[in-house]
């Protein structure tokens, strides 16, 4: 005879989000219970009512209860459990809702939480044993693990991201000032700066006058008749002119 067959599920069982005991701050296990696959019948005439039963230490969660669900129910619910120092697995438990008795327990199974701690992801499929020890199904889980205290951590004690701009570093001691510029002078060399575009005009080039006849230019006025140069008066009676 087997004796380790689990109490039937109380009151303390519950569908809201449980509350932790001893939890690690910041450090946040959510559990999705998707479905079950090829559960024992433990019924002989109608098709049976699953529901799951989740333990994490003293919280104990449980989902609604799927009317008809047969061997492959399916639950699509989350739970949210603080993570508790030292605990790196939880139950599961499925059972057979019942009105007029004691509902019928189907299966129940370990899972273990190594995996979701160090990847942060798991989605797996957790068998189930009966109360004599054999194959009493599946459970599909997906859960998350967020460490919040870890990724601040890491943030605060890491450098900060190559590019990554930062507070400008302001020295304890510095240099004066240098003095203003001395104010501008209509004396001072070199000239003031001209701004673009505005380049002084190029100096006029000095040019004679055109001269059409020759060089040099006619002159306006006669030159004087030249004294030595003018033939000898005659006189009329001949030469020399006599006394």
């Amino acid at each position: 005879m087997y004796n380790n067959q689990p109490s039937i599920p109380s009151a303390s069982y519950h569908h809201h989000q449980p509350m932790a005991n001893h939890r690690i701050h910041g450090n946040v296990l959510e559990v999705n219970v998707i479905c079950c696959y090829k559960l024992k019948d433990t019924e002989w005439i109608s098709r049976q009512d699953p529901y799951v039963c989740v333990e994490y230490g003293n919280n104990r969660s449980r989902t609604r209860t799927n009317t008809d669900g047969g061997k492959n129910p399916t639950f699509q619910e989350k739970f949210v459990y603080g993570m508790i120092e030292g605990l790196r697995e939880l139950n599961i438990m499925v059972w057979n809702s019942n009105i007029l008795s004691h509902d019928d327990f189907i299966g129940s199974g370990k899972v273990q939480l190594a995996k979701v701690i160090s990847h942060g992801f798991d989605d797996s499929s957790w068998p189930l044993q009966s109360k004599t020890g054999r194959y009493a199904g599946e459970v599909r889980l997906i859960m998350h693990y967020n460490n919040v205290n870890n990724h601040a951590n890491s943030y605060a004690t890491s450098a900060p991201p190559y590019g990554a701009s930062g507070p400008p570093h302001v020295p304890m001691y510095s240099a004066p000032p240098p003095p203003p510029p001395p104010p501008h002078s209509s004396m001072s060399y070199p000239p003031p700066y001209l701004p673009t575009g505005a380049y002084p005009a190029p100096p006029v080039a000095y040019s004679f006058p055109p001269n059409s006849g020759g060089y040099p230019p006619p002159s306006p006025y006669p030159y004087p008749p030249d004294p030595y140069s003018a033939r000898p008066y005659r006189y009329p009676g001949g030469y020399p002119p006599p006394y």
